[in-house]
Order: structure tokens, then C-alpha cells, then sequence
């Protein structure tokens, strides 16, 4: 080994070794902060939890049913409050000693960025925070941001069988980022996204403090629906308008293979989805046959599943208007109670206990490899473009255990009849569907090979969907569309690849709002509105100097040299954070 080598390998040991104590150091350091800002010790011993303890294990085991996502980090503290109080101290601690924090609620997050992070961060958990207070005569209800979509569902029906709530299908996702990003379910089409049923919020801000929607202010109101809530401080509860249904509703679940002509069915769907009764939404999920791990002769299954808000007979009434090749009879039709439906579309068993629906815990789910994107259609898509779609998903080998899965979800209706600059959340008028591409895999030596796959799939659907923005639904996360740099800056054209995917032109809009709500970018991820769109700011800011707030220090501005810096030089970032500056 040479002496360049050895001094080079000591060199980083050192450089290595004394980043891990100054982050052990910070790590304590916060520890102590928040444990003298509790002060009680049993109560510390339940919400703070760091590797020392056993229950940090249990806990990070529990973030993710997806193994894609990891990091060259664990969190340094997994923070569960029991109260808004404990938050703002966490909050204050975390920037008096420089990290960073993950907001997580039911861990769905698609890229895992409410719990993960490639520097030193601590996770707030929201498990604790799971409250649902219900106003069936002002049809309102309040909601703490850890609650779960089955547990708001549950508490709903237990108070009214004619009231109802618009949101998704999976009922262990977490409300917090499910509102904060839209929100589409079975209820879209007649009722509009979650996001658009938010009447009010609780939000703890950069600065500490506990805002509602009247102290807030409007602008910020309007970005943390559909613009992705953590971006903009930490939600800690909503208040949403509740929806009228009727005692039945009507659901179908009809399977059909290419042998029983999928292709023209899917053809002739997207032809008619968007334009149905508004009380129908029809969706299409499209499978291989070794998803969602099983066995047996490969071939494509679309299973059309439906809700009617209505009876029976008005929905047979309405499909076999719209879409006879269907072929849909009464008997594919079974009329339930609204509550009932969530089971159905949940995947549950007929009879199964609604109490199925509090089952938050996500440490019990099947856990496996998956990678999600999305696109949204604006003109259908020609047969041969159907076919070379479905050819592409019969033939995802992605090993053992593994399965591909296209969900088609339509709208119209309300959807349609909402400005796209109502709230961030813009996929309004002009869309036909939504198309989801999910890849699952059971072996981490098959991850390259069906990621590859997605974006092979995605490459293929280009000259089909959405363009000048290729347009992306926010709560499928997808960092294939671009990213903050992990160091360094960001600038906002590139920044604004990904940005106006998901939010087309309310992208600028939400930058405007995250720089004068957030102006040293406390609350961020990988896909935020970063304080490095600072040039973009530019034009709307004080200028010769663009001036600077010394203790918000700013190394970009500029710096002096290790050796000598010149008065022009030391001017250049001085005249910008004080008229009477000493220069080295």
C-alpha cells in the first residue's frame, strides 16, 4: 500500500468519524432539548424513541410496506406526540440543532419521503393523533392527521347511514397526506377530490405556531389543498364537509379476459367514462395473471369495478345505455349500504366485520416491492396503442412473485365542473382518466428488471397521454420525474420539471406561497418548493442589494476565501445582510 493510499484511507476514516460524532452529537443534543421541553419521564419514554430503545425497531418496521425504498439513513429519533404542544417543541428543537424532520402518517408515500431522507433527520409520527369528531347536523366532521381513511370511514357510519365522505379506497392510508395531495376515490366523479370537501385545517407553521384557516390566510389555506401539506408546515387536523348518499348504493365487480374481448372493451370504455351519469364511477384495473403473486396460465384479466349512487335498476339502466359490450346483468349488481361498499372496493369478503376498518396498523400487511407512476389521458387512445399497452403488461416477467397492474380511473362529472385553480390539485376539465402503473416483485435481485419495466411502460404511453405537462397525480409520488439535488442548490427551472407535472400552472403560484410562508425552507423533502427557487423570487424582491436577513445566514450569498479576501470581494455578500459590514 502506498503512503498516498494509506493517507488517503486515514484521511477519510477521520473525516468519517468525526461527521458520525457531530452527528451523534446533534442527535443528543435534540434528544436532551425535546426531553426538557416534555420534562415528565414516563411520558418521555413513550413518544421519544431512539435506536437505544426496543420499541425504535418496532416502530421503523412499521413505516413502509414497500422494501424499494431505503436510505443511507436511519432516523436519529422516531418522535409519536400525543398532543399539538409536544409537536411545537419538536419542531423547536429540530431547528435549534439543525435536523431535519419526516411528517408521517400511514406510510403510503409512494417514494417512502415521509420517512426516509439522505441527511440526519428525525420522524414525527402521527399515530397518537387519530381523533374523528362528527357534526351530523352541520354535516361537518374534524380530523387529526393520523387517523386512517377506514377509521374516518367507520366513525362516519357509526354516527349516520345517509352521510358519506369522498376520498380513496384503501382504508390503512393516512389522511394527512391523502387530503394534502387530492384524494380521489369512488365517490370523484358525483362529489369532487377529498381535497375539495376541506373546509378548515389546524397547521403548526416554520415559525411554531398553531394557525387555522382564519389566521393562516387564504393563500396558505389554498396550498395545503392538493399541494402537498408537508411542503407548507405541519397539518395536525382537517375540517371536512361531509356528503349526502342514500341508505343503498350499488356496486359490481365484472372480470373479463382478452379471450372474452378485453381489448374492445377497454377501447370502448374510455370512450364513455368521462361522459356517464354522474352518480356512476366506473374504473378498469388490468392485470396479468401472476398478479398479485400466484400461478396458473398467463394471460390478462380487467376486472370493471363500480359504484352507482342509486339503486339497481337505475345502474342497469345506465350501463347498458353507455356501455352494452359490457354485458352487465343484475345479478354481476349487489345493492349495499355506503359503509358496506368501502369492504367491497377494500377487497374484504362479503360479511366481513366493519370493524376491519380500524385496523390502522400497517405492521400486519403483506410487505413486498413495488414502484408506481401515472398519467392522465385528454384524447382516447387509438386500438393498436390498447393492444401494444396490454402486450407490453402480458409480458412483464419480473420474476417470481411477481405481477404488473394498469388501474384506469375516469372523470368527469364534478371533477370536471371545479376550476383547475380552485386548489393546487389542477387535473380538471379535458381529462377522460387517470392511469396508474403499479409493479410488484417478491425478490430484491428482480428491482432493477421491473423498474425497468415501468419506465419501459411509460415510455410507450408518451405519445398517448398528457403533454406540455406530461401530467402526474401528486399522491402517486414518483422521483423518475426529477428531484431536489440531495446537496447543493436547486434551481427552479429545475425544480419546475417535476413541479408542473403535478401541479401544472398552480406550480408558481405555490412557489410564491412556500417562499413567504417558509422562508428558510424548514419543512422540505425531495419534491418541494425549495428555498433555492430564490431566483425565481428575484424579480418580485428588493433589489441593489437584494437584501438578506444576517441571521438566516446564507453561504450562496458568498464567502471569504481560506487566504485573503478582497474588499470587493467580502462587498459582494456584505452589502446584502448589512450596510456596515468588517470584511476579514
Amino acid at each position: 500500500m502506498t503512503k498516498l493510499t494509506i493517507f488517503l484511507f486515514l484521511s477519510f476514516c477521520l473525516i468519517s468519524s468525526s461527521y458520525s460524532l457531530a452527528y451523534k452529537s446533534t442527535h443528543d443534543d435534540f434528544v436532551e432539548c425535546l426531553s426538557h421541553k416534555i420534562m415528565n419521564s414516563t411520558l418521555i419514554s413513550q413518544v421519544i424513541h431512539t435506536p437505544k430503545n426496543s420499541s425504535y425497531s418496532t416502530l421503523l418496521n412499521s413505516f413502509s410496506f414497500n422494501l424499494r425504498i431505503s436510505s443511507n439513513f436511519e432516523p436519529s429519533t422516531i418522535f409519536t406526540p400525543t398532543n399539538e404542544s409536544q409537536i411545537q417543541e419538536a419542531i423547536h428543537c429540530s431547528k435549534k440543532h439543525g435536523l431535519q424532520i419526516r411528517i408521517r402518517g400511514g406510510g403510503h408515500d409512494y417514494e417512502g419521503l415521509s420517512y426516509i431522507s439522505e441527511i440526519p433527520f428525525v420522524v414525527i409520527d402521527l399515530r397518537n393523533l387519530r381523533s374523528i369528531s362528527i357534526d351530523t347536523e352541520k354535516k361537518t366532521a374534524w380530523i387529526q392527521a393520523g387517523a386512517t381513511l377506514g377509521e374516518v370511514y367507520y366513525r362516519i357510519a357509526e354516527k349516520s347511514k345517509k352521510l358519506a365522505f369522498a376520498a380513496g379506497v384503501c382504508p390503512t392510508v393516512g389522511v394527512g397526506g391523502h387530503f394534502s395531495g387530492g384524494g380521489y376515490g369512488m365517490l370523484s366523479r358525483k362529489y369532487g377530490t377529498a381535497a375539495d370537501n376541506i373546509i378548515d385545517a389546524k397547521l403548526i407553521g416554520a415559525n411554531g405556531r398553531i394557525h387555522d384557516r382564519e389566521s393562516m390566510g387564504e393563500d396558505h389555506f389554498w396550498a395545503i389543498r392538493g399541494g402537498g401539506g408537508t411542503s407548507f408546515g405541519l397539518i395536525i387536523s382537517w375540517k371536512i364537509k361531509l356528503v349526502d348518499i342514500p341508505e343503498k348504493v350499488t356496486v359490481f365487480n365484472v372480470p373479463r379476459t382478452l379471450e372474452q374481448n378485453v381489448t374492445q372493451l377497454v377501447y370502448k370504455w374510455q370512450h364513455i367514462a368521462d361522459k356517464v351519469d354522474d352518480n356512476l364511477l366506473l374504473r378498469i384495473f388490468v392485470r396479468n395473471s401472476e398478479f398479485p403473486f400466484g400461478g396458473g396460465q398467463r394471460t390478462i384479466h380487467a376486472s370493471f369495478v363500480a359504484l352507482y349512487v342509486g339503486g339497481v335498476d337505475e345502474l342497469l339502466h345506465e350501463v347498458q345505455k353507455s356501455f352494452a359490450e359490457l354485458g352487465l346483468v343484475k345479478d354481476d349488481c349487489i345493492e349495499m349500504s355506503w359503509i358496506e361498499s368501502t369492504l367491497f372496493f377494500a377487497g374484504f369478503p362479503r360479511n366481513t366485520s366493519l370493524d376491519v376498518l380500524l385496523n390502522w396498523n400497517t405492521t400486519t400487511n403483506q410487505k413486498g416491492y413495488f414502484k408506481g407512476k401515472s398519467d392522465y389521458v385528454q384524447q382516447t387512445i387509438s386500438l393498436n396503442g390498447i393492444e401494444g399497452v396490454l402486450k407490453l403488461l402480458f409480458n412483464q416477467l419480473g420474476g417470481e412473485n411477481s405481477g404488473a397492474e394498469l388501474q384506469f380511473s375516469p372523470y368527469g362529472g364534478k371533477l370536471s365542473d371545479i376550476s383547475e385553480f380552485e386548489i393546487p390539485f389542477p387535473h380538471r376539465a379535458g381529462n377522460i382518466f387517470m392511469i396508474e402503473y403499479a409493479v410488484y416483485w417478491g425478490n430484491i435481485n428482480y428491482s432493477q428488471s421491473n423498474i425497468d419495466w415501468s419506465r419501459k411502460i411509460y415510455r410507450y404511453m408518451g405519445k398517448y397521454v398528457s403533454k406540455s405537462p406530461r401530467a402526474a397525480y401528486f399522491n402517486y409520488r414518483d422521483l423518475d420525474l426529477g428531484m431536489n439535488n440531495i446537496s447543493g442548490n436547486t434551481s427552479y427551472a429545475q425544480a419546475r420539471i417535476w413541479g408542473v407535472k403535478y401541479f401544472k400552472n398552480n406550480f408558481d403560484r405555490l412557489v410564491k406561497i412556500k417562499t413567504k410562508i417558509d422562508p428558510t425552507n424548514f419543512f422540505r423533502n425531495e419534491q418541494t418548493r425549495i428555498r433555492q427557487l430564490y431566483e425565481y423570487m428575484a424579480k418580485y424582491v428588493s433589489k441593489s442589494p437584494r437584501a438578506a436577513y444576517f441571521n438566516y445566514r446564507d453561504l450562496d450569498l458568498g464567502m471569504n476565501n481560506k487566504g485573503n479576501t478582497s474588499y470587493e470581494q467580502g462587498k459582494i455578500w456584505g452589502r446584502n445582510t448589512s450596510r456596515t459590514t468588517l470584511i476579514d
